[in-house]
């Protein structure tokens, strides 16, 4: 494949968007068949309420409308997850009304900007009264695409290991998460005694529950990859091995499965540790009746075991430019240091503003909640994700799908994902290698 760096890809795919003709976006600048027709002071805001947090979304629309007495904000239940939305904004493309803001995940918003579906903020910042150097650099740095910013950073997250501590504790664990998998290899055993039949030690989410989100930290630590940019790496031995660990854990030791839905198991004490989004952290700790922990991914020191990942805040393109100021107006609002750290606080995503760091209410709420300092710790162990997951359309759906069906029907490991190989290259050479140059 070619090999090419992340934004020269992007540099080129802008090429290769400008010169598309898509039905999806046939409207756009027509703002009489979305709803960006009318009153730029009514806005409609789509979202799928991230980590459950609906009613914090609602106390940030009325702090807005407080401070903006002549806008108006309508927010509107856009799914239950990611995809459900994305699914319904592309849907929208096609003639029906699109929203004002949509909420976009880490494996979708370059699809929309490559189609020309969601509009560059650059031009619209100094209208808006947005200065993107409040924003944590990394965060609002993902969301960059041929010099232009096509989202600002809302719900960031990262995976955390959570772990029962009472469980620990019977099974004569010292307080903490384990050091590396292999480590947690050891201790699954132990655990599952101590939790008995009926419950697992580990509960790893399933293809909806980001599985191929968070499985791609302990590929890392295995010395594996989904892809080295755009040369796949899913039948690499490393990568292939890490599979192997999540196979034996759940058909060979019995200690961990496959989850329908990890942070309520987790929190109802079905299992005893998983891997969750930072998003889950509010939620598990209003449902745990037990105490808990959180910790960085298991990594060997030195290795950056963990991604990052979450959601940001797009505005449509066919939208007027009216619409896109106000807009964005309320996403810098609700992104702002004072409601990052609120929402932060109430929803367990991290703050997206570098004066978080700094904030009062943020600082006394870290000094009494550590759980939820773990991530931002955990920040410098990080790293951006690969290609495979983040740029190839459906990708995540294809990778989650083949880890569940190595966890839930004991597939052959090599063959499953040899076959997600298959079918993302078919994806890649399809998709995505005619837009590049030669």
């Amino acid at each position: 494949m070619t090999d090419i760096s992340r934004r020269g890809f992007l540099a080129a795919a802008a090429t290769a968007a400008a010169g598309l003709t898509l039905a999806a976006c046939a409207g756009s600048g027509d703002s009489s068949s979305s709803s960006g027709g009318g009153d730029a002071n009514n806005l409609t805001w789509w979202s799928n309420h991230p980590g459950k947090s609906g009613d914090v979304e609602k106390e940030l629309i009325s702090r807005f409308e407080a401070a903006n007495p002549g806008i108006k904000v309508q927010l509107v239940d856009g799914g239950k997850n990611y995809e459900e939305i994305a699914q319904k904004f592309n849907a929208a493309l096609s003639g029906g009304s699109v929203p004002d803001i949509v909420v976009l995940s880490d494996v979708w918003w370059f699809n929309f900007a490559l189609m020309g579906a969601i509009s560059p903020l650059d031009d619209l910042f100094g209208r808006a009264g947005v200065n993107t150097s409040e924003y944590v650099a990394s965060l609002v740095a993902d969301y960059q695409w041929n010099n232009q910013h096509w989202a600002l950073p809302y719900a960031r997250s990262t995976p955390l290991f959570y772990y029962n501590k009472d469980v620990w504790s019977k099974a004569g664990l010292p307080d903490r998460g384990p050091a590396s998998w292999q480590e947690f290899g050891e201790w699954g055993p132990k655990i599952q005694q101590v939790v008995g039949s009926g419950k697992q030690a580990h509960g790893w989410g399933n293809a909806t529950d980001y599985l191929g989100w968070t499985f791609e930290g302990p590929t890392w630590t295995f010395g594996g990859a989904y892809s080295d940019q755009w040369d796949l790496k899913f039948t690499d031995p490393k990568t292939i091995q890490a599979a192997q660990y999540l196979s034996d854990s759940i058909n060979k030791d019995k200690y961990a499965a496959i989850s329908n839905d990890i942070a309520a198991d987790f929190s109802a004490g079905i299992i005893a540790s998983t891997i969750a989004s930072t998003g889950d952290l509010s939620g598990i700790t209003k449902g745990a009746t037990f105490d808990f922990g959180t910790a960085f991914l298991p990594a060997p020191n030195g290795v950056k075991g963990c991604p990052t990942g979450g959601a940001g805040l797009a505005i449509p393109a066919k939208i007027s430019d009216e619409r896109k100021v106000n807009a964005l107006k309320l996403v810098d609002f609700i992104t702002n240091t004072a409601n990052t750290s609120y929402f932060s606080q109430n929803v367990g995503y991290m703050p997206v503003r570098t004066g978080a760091a700094s904030d009062p209410s943020m600082a006394a709420f870290l000094a009494e909640n550590p759980n939820f300092k773990t991530a931002i710790e955990q920040l410098p162990n990080t790293k951006s994700q690969d290609y495979a997951r983040v740029f190839l359309p459906g990708a995540d759906k294809v990778i989650g799908t083949g880890y569940e069906q190595i966890g839930l029907r004991n597939a052959d490991v090599g063959k499953t994902l040899g076959d997600v190989q298959q079918q993302l290259q078919r994806i890649y050479d399809g998709q995505i290698k005619p837009k590049l140059p030669a």
